[in-house]
């Protein structure tokens, strides 16, 4: 091979190199750059507590006026949260219902103390069933310590803020709004829904369906208790529905008159909810056909009940029945 040849086969044979050995370069950097500035991960946004009220700043004891003795007593909020648990649901069901309903009166008392004022001197929060909770001592067994053990501290809140932990017995298949179970009448809270709810079969027959009699008299004086200047009763028919079917209003020989707030005035125990299915007048009765047990809004406790027994927890009852909560823990 001649001088010129051979030189330029050399010149060919760096060129090839170079340009290997450049490309090669080029693809460990991509690789290189890849590894080292993985894609970012989106931080996630950390859940704004909601205030400790001012009364359980230096300790977690609550002044409860205890409504059946006559006193205040100091009481442990957890001490205290488990005699609501007590009261409010029976002490024997599955324990993640009792869990959820433990982290509910929690969070109920807390919202309580940060927005309202027991009409009691000098308590914080008292037993009056008409104020805050059903309270119920001599129900606490095990069970309910161990469900309000394992949520110590637990609550809900929206926005940095309380939720109403609303809460009722029986929704009849389908929960209300604030505003139609119990004539909210503030802003309707967002995680507040019409939601299907499992109501269990185990619950008593006359709370998923039930009759309530009462008087042609008895009807007209809860209407005037509630202001309405209704003197007879000829007529009588649900004026107006909400979003889950329930009785917004009545038509009383035409005047108009709220569906919950009559429920209150002729006993809610006796006309057990809105969610009417049928009015009839018969003599001088009028019969209220109709279905669930409670105003209908926030969690039914035998749907938790149900979800509990299908293998749900706390957690995931809760947020069937509150949207777009977050549970938070503010003790151990």
């Amino acid at each position: 091979m001649n001088k010129k040849h051979k030189a330029l086969t050399i010149f060919m044979l760096i060129l090839f190199l170079f340009t290997l050995l450049s490309g090669c370069a080029r693809q460990e950097r991509r690789i290189g750059e890849n590894r080292e500035t993985p894609q970012k991960q989106q931080k996630e946004t950390p859940v704004k507590k909601p205030p400790i009220p001012e009364q359980l700043r230096n300790d977690r004891n609550l002044v409860v006026y205890v409504v059946d003795e006559g006193a205040k007593k100091e009481i442990d909020i957890e001490e205290y949260v488990a005699e609501v648990l007590g009261g409010e649901m029976k002490n024997d069901w599955p324990e993640e219902a009792l869990k959820a309903q433990a982290i509910l009166a929690r969070t109920f008392v807390m919202e309580f103390l940060v927005t309202k004022t027991s009409k009691y001197e000098g308590a914080d929060v008292s037993t009056d069933i008409e104020e805050a909770q059903a309270w119920n001592r001599a129900a606490v067994n095990e069970r309910i310590k161990k469900a309000v053990q394992e949520t110590t501290g637990m609550v809900l809140s929206h926005g940095g803020q309380y939720v109403k932990a609303w809460f009722h017995a029986h929704a009849g298949g389908k929960t209300a709004t604030a505003k139609e179970g119990l004539s909210y009448k503030e802003a309707e809270p967002p995680y507040i829904q019409v939601v299907d709810s499992p109501d269990s079969p185990e619950a008593p027959k006359e709370d998923a369906q039930w009759t309530a009699e009462f008087s042609k008299q008895e009807i007209i004086q809860a209407a005037k208790k509630m202001g309405n200047d209704i003197n007879g009763l000829n007529d009588i028919k649900v004026n107006q529905r909400g979003p889950s079917g329930r009785a917004l209003n009545l038509a009383i020989d035409g005047i108009t008159v709220s569906a919950p707030e009559l429920r209150i005035a002729l006993g809610s125990t006796k006309l057990k909810s809105t969610f009417l299915t049928d009015i009839k007048r018969v003599g001088d009765k009028v019969v209220f056909s109709g279905k669930g047990y409670g105003h209908g809004v926030g969690m039914s406790q035998w749907g938790a009940y149900a979800m509990a027994k299908n293998g749900k927890n706390a957690t995931e009852i809760i947020q069937h029945y509150f949207k777009d909560v977050s549970l938070v823990k503010l003790w151990d």
